[in-house]
């Protein structure tokens, strides 16, 4: 991945390198074949008591079902079915893998040991069917600056798993790598919660990883990022949002992030950036940012990004950018459109349409029910229609006889002498 995150150890700087190549070689030689002759082992011998003088002995120890390296300072529990983390890891330790086992729980000072692990600085835990990690759970490993949760369904990360049980009293995390791939929980154990939210709240408690410099979280399904998600992680250098269902960007800022230098937003829903986020991303003096693979809606909407797409720089591969929608434009070259191209026909919004179907369901059951009604009651509907018939045409026969009775002089006097 291009910008991406490292994925060894945690590097320092030129002294610290060259000490762990003595190490390595010091494990090498202490293995060779002890036929080796005394010439080699005397031409090597100062070498020998210059490495050993600069480390302390390391104790020998390895937990069961694991595999450990001294010179290489590694622990390899991989593929062991363990339910919790070995007790018994070498204080030595600086590499840890602990993948494809069954933890299910990472409880409070799950890695805390007398001595302490005060080198561990990468910590690989993917695929280890992770489904709560608690607050603390990181507590006591002050070297950690590599960490990588990927591949567990979380159906429970703590606000405060990385800031430690107490944020108000902890120290920041020296954390500078967090891998957090594919770690959306199964729907069933999403307990009502928004898992966009449980991720963000454990990203900002406690301002505990403002020196995070890289961020994975790609193949979560995020459908949104929340509003201050990025806001306590200054020293980003490197985002992957990759691989998420993120319709919109309008709501997240990347203001603060001014050392990134890598954004991958492949593979999402986006279909518009609007002017606030590309100005944003604009000030950004050394980002890249990685648009492929989105379903870019080419309409009136779509105007400013193309003119912006024609003259910024900070997009990679921005002439592989095609249109979705509408259906007359799918496949054009975003960079090829021009205002003509780009115009909204005169439609409803999506809003509005609902609003008139919805009113026309509700207009439909009404209109049912009252021929049900009608029907149910159909006799005496029918009697009392027959009964307004009779009543209308005594009605109108004594209207008739009036009028007879007016029209003709001679019934007039008649019945004004009769009146007499």
């Amino acid at each position: 991945m291009p910008g991406g995150c490292s994925r060894g150890p945690a590097a320092g700087d030129g002294r610290l390198r060259l000490a762990r190549l003595a190490l390595v070689l010091l494990g090498w030689v202490s293995s060779s074949s002890p036929t080796s002759s005394a010439s080699s082992f005397s031409s090597s011998a100062p070498f020998l008591a210059s490495a050993a003088s600069a480390q302390p002995p390391l104790p020998d120890q390895c937990p069961a079902l694991c595999e450990c390296s001294e010179a290489a300072r590694t622990v390899k529990c991989v593929n062991r079915n363990l339910t919790e983390v070995p007790t018994d890891l070498p204080p030595y330790v600086r590499n840890l893998f602990l993948t494809g086992n069954q933890l299910a729980v990472l409880p409070a000072g799950a890695f805390a040991r007398r001595p302490p692990l005060a080198e561990l600085a990468a910590l690989n835990l993917s695929g280890s069917r992770l489904d709560e990690v608690r607050a603390g759970a990181f507590e006591h490993l002050p070297s950690l600056r590599q960490l990588d949760l990927s591949h567990n369904p979380l159906a429970y990360l703590s606000p405060f798993a990385f800031s430690g049980s107490n944020a108000s009293i902890s120290a920041p995390s020296p954390l500078v790598e967090l891998i957090l791939n594919h770690i959306v929980p199964p729907d069933d154990k999403r307990q009502n919660r928004s898992f966009e939210g449980m991720v963000a709240a454990a990203l900002v408690a406690g301002r505990a990883l403002q020196g995070l410099h890289c961020l994975e979280l790609a193949s979560n399904h995020f459908l949104y990022l929340p509003r201050d998600v990025l806001a306590q992680l200054p020293s980003l250098r490197h985002l992957d949002l990759s691989n998420n269902s993120l319709v919109s960007l309008t709501y997240v800022s990347f203001r603060n992030l001014t050392h990134l230098e890598s954004l991958h937003l492949e593979d999402n829903a986006l279909k518009v950036l609007h002017n606030g986020t590309l100005a944003e991303l604009q000030g950004l003096p050394h980002v890249r940012v990685f648009l492929d693979n989105n379903p870019w809606v080419c309409d009136c909407h779509m105007a400013d990004m193309v003119t912006w797409l024609k003259q910024t720089e900070v997009v990679q591969g921005k002439d592989r950018l095609t249109c979705a929608f509408p259906e007359k434009m799918r496949n054009r070259v975003l960079l090829e459109l021009n205002s003509a191209d780009l115009d909204c026909d005169p439609i409803l919004p999506p809003s509005l349409q609902t609003s008139y179907v919805f009113l026309g369901i509700v207009l439909a059951l009404i209109g049912a029910i009252f021929l049900l009604v009608l029907y149910l009651n159909r006799k005496g509907i029918k009697k009392w229609m027959h009964n307004i018939r009779d009543a209308c045409r005594d009605h109108m026969e004594g209207y008739h006889y009036r009028y007879e009775i007016n029209a003709d002089p001679r019934l007039t006097n008649l019945s004004s002498n009769s009146d007499v």
